[in-house]
């Protein structure tokens, strides 16, 4: 209907100078929210084990959506990203979604916060309720998570964009959210660096040394972070669901 109002307005302001470029403006405007909201679902893996499904909209498409996104091998587990998702809690949308990941034998965790959706908030307490995933979030999420993170709705912002971003109160963390700065703690030692050491204590002198390896990124969204540990330490103790 709007753009078929756009067209009646160039009908009528045919001719008037400036007019077609303000409703050349106006249409792809329109044009680009469109295609913004064909995007209901974003995908990405991380540290090569982890499928994070990202979802912006849960609608009577978000079946179809999932399952438009190939599953590479090695993933031994799936974090679905509710946080900010919109949408009302129709029951084919949600039930579409529901059944996707209920016939998915990878191991689920499903992220939530206080700006999550009616609909996407309906799903996360079914999947959590059926027993087919764990539900991580702030203190303040909805459904209520089974391991809470302190986060507010702002840093989660930011986070959500960029899972490796290094926050700090200099630069974006509000006051009393988690910071995820443990990296310091984290041992990334590649057998690189145990050939290096090796040559150089004299242990090993005929070794060739490798080139040192690249340091992976670290995710530090705190949410985000927590589901991985969990799916982790679920592939270690079930190696074979991967």
């Amino acid at each position: 209907m709007l753009l078929t109002g756009i067209k009646r307005l160039l009908s009528r302001w045919r001719g008037r100078v400036g007019v077609p470029a303000v409703v050349l403006l106006l249409l792809g405007g329109v044009l680009a929210g469109r295609a913004a909201e064909r995007v209901r679902v974003k995908s990405d893996v991380l540290e090569g084990v982890v499928l994070r499904y990202q979802v912006t909209a849960v609608s009577d498409r978000l079946a179809e959506d999932l399952a438009g996104i190939t599953v590479t091998n090695g993933v031994s587990g799936m974090v679905l990203d509710l946080r900010f998702a919109r949408g009302s809690a129709e029951g084919a949308a949600v039930q579409g979604g529901y059944d996707f990941f209920a016939t998915n034998r990878l191991p689920l965790v499903v992220l939530v916060n206080s700006q999550t959706g009616a609909g996407a908030a309906d799903l996360a307490a079914r999947l959590r309720s059926a027993g087919r995933a764990l539900v991580v979030g702030g203190t303040r999420a909805v459904p209520e998570p089974d391991v809470s993170v302190a986060v507010g709705t702002e840093t989660d912002k930011k986070y959500t964009a960029d899972p490796y971003l290094n926050l700090t109160p200099t630069n974006g963390l509000v006051a009393g959210d988690t910071n995820a700065d443990w990296v310091g703690y984290v041992d990334h030692t590649s057998e690189a660096d145990l050939v290096r050491k090796k040559v150089k204590d004299g242990e090993d002198e005929g070794s060739v040394e490798t080139p040192r390896s690249p340091v992976p990124p670290v995710v530090r969204d705190p949410a985000l972070a927590r589901a991985m540990d969990l799916l982790k330490a679920l592939a270690a103790l079930h190696p074979g669901r991967g």
